[in-house]
């Protein structure tokens, strides 16, 4: 089987996580400063925006941006998680078993966030919404930081900069496995629903 370079990630994948990424510092940093609340508000509103847009790409975007496409079964994850510990993890040109519910997990708690943060910006439901805040931003953070090893580690273990190639799009893999194209139209897509975020922020 030829290994080389090939076309992975689309633009909008690459695009919006990048955008969710800064969008949870921004809101992360400016949860405690009053002066600070709009850019906030603005952040998680943006993030909720991104993770519906990640939801439709999931279902309707390119190969491997599909959840199809990279959740399997629980047997699966096992198995990557065992040949990690061995040092001889399988190659996967997208996301790995145990890649794959991170991604979902932390779409949902980006959703959590985003919902109770807006709850409690609007005043429903009081100390329970607070509460519920700060447990899925802490989940999150902690979240983050587990790809952010898992990132680093499969770099490692496969020899290939995986967080260059969220930028790129590129990584090695066969060429069956490639996309055609980089999908840039629908960067479109993410960009509205910033644009749609940011108003919405706006007009509370």
């Amino acid at each position: 089987m030829e290994i080389r370079k090939i076309l992975v990630w689309d633009l909008p994948t690459r695009f919006n996580h990048w955008l969710m990424v800064g969008c949870f510092a921004v809101a992360y940093v400016t949860g405690e400063s009053e002066a600070w609340r709009l850019v906030h508000v603005a952040a998680g509103l943006i993030l909720a925006a991104l993770v519906v847009f990640r939801l439709f790409w999931g279902l309707a975007g390119s190969r491997h941006a599909r959840f199809s496409s990279f959740i399997r079964a629980p047997a699966a994850v096992l198995g990557y998680l065992r040949g990690v510990v061995r040092g001889e993890p399988g190659h996967w040109a997208g996301h790995n078993p145990a890649g794959g519910y991170m991604i979902l997990f932390l779409l949902a708690m980006a959703a959590l966030v985003a919902a109770s943060g807006l709850a409690l910006y609007l005043e429903w439901g009081g100390e329970l919404f607070e509460e519920v805040h700060e447990v899925a931003a802490g989940l999150m953070l902690g979240a983050v930081a587990i790809h952010v090893l898992g990132v680093l580690s499969a770099s490692l273990l496969h020899r290939e900069n995986l967080v260059r190639a969220m930028f790129t799009g590129l990584r090695r893999g066969n060429p069956e496995e490639a996309i055609a194209r980089h999908y840039t139209w629908a960067v479109l897509l993410p960009l509205a629903a910033t644009a749609t975020a940011i108003w919405f922020a706006l007009h509370l």
